[in-house]
């Protein structure tokens, strides 16, 4: 499989690997390198097409780890996992370092939530390495990306963003062919603006590049259930509106899909593939 960004017919399904004790949905739980790579083995043998090694929780409020404890936790986990499976290797950071190590050790794609900004040097580690690189919107840090989130027009200024990084990322010398763009549900967004990037996921594709999705057991989903009088779920608990959510982003778009719960995923990707307007049949199964 490429590096980079690639055009797919059937949903590209990119399992989550947290090495980390605080992430929102599984922190702790693959903590320890072995389990985490006994974890991605098993999203591999689930459906997963690519797999996401973090060593540092981006969820709202959470504090930065230094250089030196997320290479402790990411490169044993990117060497196993380059070891034990077949499929590419991403690697969410967004420190220039991290990503060097990591793309030496196995890895092939760079996920940064930042786009570049947090340490520029990023892009010319991922340009050199001819590696696939991922650039997100958003809002400030994850230390204070919810403190009050506004736009006047989300999906605007959102597309707006992305088009002025894609244009830093060539210049740093990233192919354009070797980039995604990922409009980040929950990255300094109201559930109002979640919902309406959702809606209009579509016009991102102004911006040329395959989309990447993330709105795996995110809070926007508990958000919803608030609105309609029902008790928030815990993260654990979100994998219906999950499915629902992936599947109105295939129909609008979405090439790459973000998620814990593989299998599950796979599957609806599938059939909203399948039912998505323009579908060619595939038989009468």
């Amino acid at each position: 499989m490429s590096t980079g960004p690639v055009s797919c017919v059937s949903p590209t399904i990119l399992g989550v690997v947290n090495a980390t004790p605080d992430s929102f949905s599984d922190g702790g739980a693959f903590l320890d390198p072995e389990r985490a790579i006994e974890h991605g083995v098993r999203l591999v043998e689930d459906g997963a097409d690519l797999l996401d090694v973090g060593g540092e929780s981006t969820r709202p409020g959470s504090e930065p780890v230094t250089e030196a404890e997320e290479l402790a936790r990411v490169l044993p986990v990117v060497r196993g996992l380059a070891r034990r499976t077949r499929v590419p290797i991403s690697i969410d950071t967004t420190k220039a370092r991290v990503a060097e190590e990591a793309l030496a050790a196995g890895a092939s794609i760079v996920n940064d939530v930042s786009a570049g900004r947090i340490e520029p040097r990023i892009l010319a580690v991922a340009a050199r390495a001819r590696a696939g690189y991922v650039l997100m919107h958003m809002l400030g840090t994850p230390r204070d990306m919810q403190r009050d989130p506004r736009y006047g027009d989300v999906v605007t200024e959102v597309r707006a963003f992305l088009a002025e990084r894609v244009e830093a990322a060539v210049a740093a010398g990233i192919e354009r062919s070797k980039l995604w763009i990922d409009p980040g549900i929950g990255f300094g967004k109201t559930l109002e603006h979640n919902l309406e990037l959702l809606r209009r996921l579509g016009e991102l594709h102004e911006l040329g590049l395959p989309i990447l999705l993330g709105v795996s057991r995110k809070a926007f989903i508990a958000g919803v259930e608030e609105q309609a009088g029902r008790r928030r779920s815990p993260a654990g608990e979100r994998l219906g509106g999950t499915l629902a959510a992936l599947a109105i982003g295939i129909v609008n778009g979405a090439s790459i899909l973000r998620v814990h719960d593989v299998r599950e995923a796979k599957q609806a990707a599938l059939v909203a593939r399948a039912l998505a307007p323009g579908s060619a049949p595939s038989g009468s199964s």
